[in-house]
């Protein structure tokens, strides 16, 4: 793999970026290798191997399920289709209700033998950091499959999707060689002499329900800290996007994880996805998507009172101080909006800008997209591709339309790809808006998809107000020349991420998450490994002298 390649380079720039997380460990004695049990498994299970479910005579690739250390067929298939052009880019097997049973049913006898969770976290480490060497040899691969699976740019797969999946899972790993699972408080004399323990202690079964625009950096972010935990996975990406979920699957399988401690299962949201929500042996439902199905699922969990961690929709308010560099503010300002075509949680939508300057970054703002190279998402020079599917283009254009209803100005609307190759994608261009008021629903609303609004403000005072005036609260951000003056705003804002001079960056150290109606919870982070563990507190006596207990509150002789 040579540097100058043009596909592979930005992710050298990612992983530059995260630094020591991404650097692979030393190994440790592995004590993970069980012996695999084909012994309890229902009929609706029907291991095959990946060669036998794989098309000898097409270039379509098919996929199975992973469920308990094999590869099981569906009653039927699914068909994935590439974003841009409607091509046939795989198949794979559709998962049922029955499915995401067994694959429960599997993960809790994993957990209960405990072939995984009694495993020293040091072993655990040493083969998710495996698995992420699989994973790093196939990375070109899997860049491929997200291309074609979600019409992300080849840039953007590389770099974004594949990267910072990659390095999460290593930065996990590493996270579990050192967090301390066990840790001895100091020594108390009241009430009674007395020292205490705290254990963070696997769930159990968790699930893991994933959405179609980052499947694998968002099933990294749940695998990873679940994993380095102890705990037993059912994961269910996206029924349109599974595929680099089930590359993961081979990962698992290929270095020898312990079978039902990792399934990947396929099927649509409304059974598989509520299937698991409410199933009673699922101890933790981790769940990426919209506020709408968020509710959904904290309804679901709230059967057996789960554990849950929601990561949902966001309306982020970019606000450009006055005293902002626009070398920086403009491309800074677009990247918000348009990163992977606008299909982000975190995006940028609401850019808020000083009245005075209004017209001169409206201009800058057009004058840059005008630049952009729209069309092959497989190509290393293209920019920009499709929104994700017919029903993503269908709603982004009916936002536009009320938009336009309400008053708003199409100041800039990209040109779509006219290509006979490109007829039956689903294209958008970048757009942007201007005469948007805050209390327009294009400005309320998630739209996800690549549309921007510029809003002016008067004040800072004002500004703030604005971009806090929402019932979402997952990021913002401020662009300033004064960086001390741009923290004065941030820390005004009501967002669990909030980026000064910057968008879109991770630092895997730093806690991600919502206010408000944005999620409960947070990934990334030692806070993450907190989300799929129980603390318990031992308390051991510290003498085993009956006079030197309470017992005499109740037994007066």
């Amino acid at each position: 793999m040579r540097d100058m390649d043009p596909v592979v380079h930005p992710l050298r720039i990612v992983l530059a970026y995260l630094g020591g997380h991404v650097t692979a460990t030393g190994r440790a004695a592995r004590g993970a290798r069980g012996a695999r049990s084909t012994s309890g498994r229902s009929e609706v299970i029907m291991p095959v191997t990946v060669e036998e479910a794989v098309p000898q005579m097409s270039d379509v690739p098919h996929y199975p399920m992973f469920i308990d250390g094999g590869w099981v067929e569906g009653a039927s298939r699914h068909d994935i289709h590439a974003p841009a052009t409607g091509r046939l880019a795989a198949t794979v097997a559709l998962g049922s209700v029955e499915h995401a049973d067994q694959a429960v049913e599997a993960a809790l006898k994993a957990h209960r033998s405990g072939p995984w969770s009694s495993l020293h976290p040091e072993q655990r480490a040493d083969l998710i950091d495996e698995m992420a060497d699989y994973l790093t040899a196939r990375q070109q691969l899997l860049a491929g499959l997200v291309t074609d699976e979600n019409g992300a740019s080849i840039r953007q797969a590389t770099a974004f999707h594949v990267g910072v999946a990659l390095a999460s899972l290593r930065y996990f790993a590493q996270l579990a060689r050192t967090f301390e699972f066990e840790r001895k408080l100091d020594p108390v004399e009241l009430p009674l002499p007395a020292q205490g323990f705290i254990r963070y202690e696997p769930v159990g079964v968790v699930a893991a329900i994933l959405p179609f625009n980052f499947p694998m950096v968002l099933g990294a972010w749940k695998i990873g800290p679940a994993l380095a935990a102890g705990n037993t996975l059912v994961v269910k990406p996206d029924e349109n996007t599974p595929l680099t979920l089930l590359e993961i699957g081979k990962a698992a399988e290929a270095v020898g994880l312990p079978p039902g401690v990792f399934n990947v299962i396929t099927g649509d949201g409304p059974t598989v996805g509520a299937r698991l929500s409410e199933h009673p042996d699922v101890r933790k439902i981790a769940f990426t998507g919209s506020t709408e199905v968020g509710r959904l699922v904290m309804q679901g969990a709230s059967t057996n009172i789960k554990k849950v961690t929601l990561e949902l929709g966001g309306k982020g308010p970019s606000i450009i101080l006055d005293d902002a560099d626009l070398d920086l503010a403009i491309p800074g300002s677009l990247f918000a909006f348009l990163m992977y075509n606008g299909q982000v949680c975190e995006s940028g939508t609401r850019v808020l800008v000083p009245r005075s300057r209004q017209d001169e970054i409206v201009q800058r703002m057009v004058a840059k997209l005008a630049s952009l190279k729209i069309g092959d998402p497989h190509d290393p020079a293209t920019d920009f591709g499709p929104v994700f599917s017919a029903e993503a283009k269908q709603r982004i254009e009916g936002y536009l339309e009320t938009a336009r209803l309400d008053g708003a100005t199409v100041a800039f609307a990209a040109a779509v790809p006219k290509a006979d190759e490109f007829q039956d994608g689903h294209w958008v261009g970048p757009t942007i808006l201007t005469d948007v008021t805050n209390d327009m629903r294009i400005a309320r609303e998630e739209v996800f998809g690549p549309v921007g609004v510029i809003i002016p403000y008067d004040t800072v005072d004002e500004a703030i107000e604005i971009a806090n005036d929402t019932e979402y609260g997952l990021a913002a951000g401020v662009w300033g020349g004064d960086e001390e003056r741009a923290m004065e705003v941030a820390r005004r804002l009501q967002a669990g991420t909030v980026w000064v001079n910057d968008w879109h960056a991770f630092p895997l150290n730093g806690p991600f998450g919502g206010y408000k109606q944005s999620g409960i919870g947070r990934e990334l982070s030692a806070d993450a490994l907190h989300e799929y563990t129980e603390v318990k507190y031992i308390h051991r006596a510290a003498n085993q002298d009956p006079n030197q207990r309470l017992y005499g509150l109740l037994f007066g002789h």
